[in-house]
């Protein structure tokens, strides 16, 4: 985990200083099989090069990975406020990064999420955080496209719930088939949204150039 706080230099500036923190033991433990792992596909990891790489790719894992350490209903329970509002709220082009759980290669996109409150509302960040909490797993977009419907769904308990994905995945795109444009669409709907014309209004909002 990477925390930046801020520090008053000696002319008066505020800056940022980084803090990294990891798990100790988990890190050695990660390092030394990426270190095995080098040495397995035929590099040398005592090379200049590649000394610190076992390292700095165990805290990389780690971070890409600390979606496991987060409970995503939490996320959403810490922010739930009574609202007379009744009308779709939508967070859309949410940035994703996250890896396939076949290969470990990255894919990455955008999430576009809608619900329609029942007597409460979240926090918008909220929502994104919750598609972040779920992306850094190892995944596989159409379990991640539910996961984060049904984690709005249970907490928030709206009137409906929509979640849409568009992501590239490297793992067509750099092995195996190789096609370079290819794009995938997730797609999962609960209550309101599973009628035509609501879900259309979510459909024609997200592909608008509202802003």
């Amino acid at each position: 985990m990477e925390i930046f706080n801020n520090e008053l230099n000696s002319d008066g500036y505020t800056g940022y200083e980084r803090i990294d923190k990891y798990n100790e033991d988990v890190t050695n433990r990660l390092a030394e099989n990426y270190k095995e792992v080098l040495a397995l596909i035929g590099e040398d990891p005592e090379r200049e090069g590649l000394k610190s790489t076992p390292m700095r790719v165990a805290k990389a894992m780690q971070f890409l990975t600390q979606g496991y350490h987060t409970n995503p209903e939490d996320i959403i329970k810490s922010a739930i406020f009574k609202e007379d509002y009744s009308q779709m709220v939508l967070v859309k082009d949410i940035e994703i990064y996250s890896m396939c759980e076949h290969h470990m290669i990255p894919f990455f996109g955008k999430a576009h999420v809608a619900y329609i409150p029942n007597g409460h509302i979240t926090g918008l960040s909220k929502i994104a955080r919750v598609v972040e909490a779920y992306a850094r797993r190892l995944q596989i977009q159409e379990r991640m496209t539910n996961e984060i419907r049904d984690c709005i769904q249970n907490t928030l308990n709206p009137l409906g719930v929509a979640v849409v994905i568009e992501a590239q995945h490297m793992c067509m795109q750099m092995r195996g088939v190789q096609k370079q444009n290819s794009v995938t669409t997730t797609s999962a709907f609960t209550g309101a949204f599973l009628k035509t014309a609501t879900r259309e209004e979510f459909v024609h909002l997200i592909g608008s150039k509202l802003h």
